[in-house]
């Protein structure tokens, strides 16, 4: 899969220079050097420097880029053809966006979901929602603003989870976030994900976002949403007090979140958290 998502970067049709950086993290490094890579193109391998795991994997990969532009793919991901060309094409029709993104066709163990963003988003639009349909791997950044007043993504989010979502809070700060309303990266979903059962990393990578911006408080539909991840997360881990706890706060600043409910049927015993993941993954969307 990540010989896959390297061929994906290579065979651009994007004209212009691309230059493809794996970072590897806390593994040994394969030099890919079985891959064939085409003019105007460059592959390097390197190690994750800075802090383990996604964050700091991220970070190593933006500080050693030679070009001024930024693109993030995960290594289970794939770029379609098009995909960087028609970025920079509507970057080029709208400079003062701060961050391009694309739509994304997910693949799930049954039939593929193309999943279309709005074309533009701000920052009050990402307190409400994550909006899911703009995916890390269809970012698009200039590197003078994650070094400059964007900043890295946040190493000291537990577990890096939720990196994408603090980085797209940040930038929508700052300015609005473009989509290409097309579906221009593959996403696997019919593997265990990353994060797949992880849920204490879940609970407290949100609890630390809910601190970190304190804007939440002005959503109620926002604040419910990750207080429901918080609560289904925590069912999930057996800690069914906190769990309920967490549920009812999210129904009082929203009565129809539904991961508040489906909370409380984890916690009840009525459903296994596992079924559910699994049932909402292979309709393309995540909880």
């Amino acid at each position: 899969m990540l010989r896959d998502a390297v061929r994906s970067i290579l065979r651009q049709e994007y004209l212009g220079r691309i230059e493809v950086i794996v970072v590897y993290d806390q593994i040994e490094l394969d030099a890919l050097t079985d891959l064939d890579v085409p003019d105007a193109r460059q592959l390097r391998t390197i190690s994750n420097t800075r802090k383990p795991g996604l964050a700091g994997g991220r970070n190593s990969g933006i500080l050693a880029a030679r070009h001024d532009l930024v693109a993030f793919c995960d290594d289970d991901d794939e770029w379609m053809p098009s995909k960087l060309g028609r970025q920079v094409d509507a970057w080029a029709m709208e400079p003062d966006a701060r961050l391009v993104a694309t739509g994304m066709r997910v693949q799930t163990s049954g039939p593929w979901h193309d999943r279309l963003p709005p074309a533009r988003a701000e920052f009050a639009d990402f307190l409400e929602s994550r909006i899911t349909e703009i995916h890390p791997s269809s970012f698009l950044l200039r590197k003078d603003d994650l070094l400059g007043e964007l900043g890295l993504v946040d190493e000291d989010l537990p577990a890096s989870y939720g990196e994408d979502y603090d980085l797209l809070l940040r930038v929508s700060r700052l300015g609005h976030v473009l989509s290409v309303m097309e579906p221009l990266v593959l996403i696997h979903w019919n593997r265990t994900s990353f994060f797949s059962g992880r849920w204490e990393a879940i609970v407290d990578g949100l609890s630390y976002l809910l601190q970190k911006h304190p804007e939440f408080t002005r959503t109620p539909i926002g604040t419910s949403r990750i207080e429901g991840q918080v609560a289904f997360a925590l069912a999930a881990l057996g800690r069914r007090r906190q769990a309920r706890s967490w549920a009812t706060s999210a129904l009082r600043h929203n009565r129809g979140q539904l991961r508040a409910y489906a909370a409380y049927a984890i916690s009840t015993g009525v459903l296994p958290a596992s079924w559910l993941v699994r049932t909402v993954n292979r309709r393309g969307r995540g909880l």
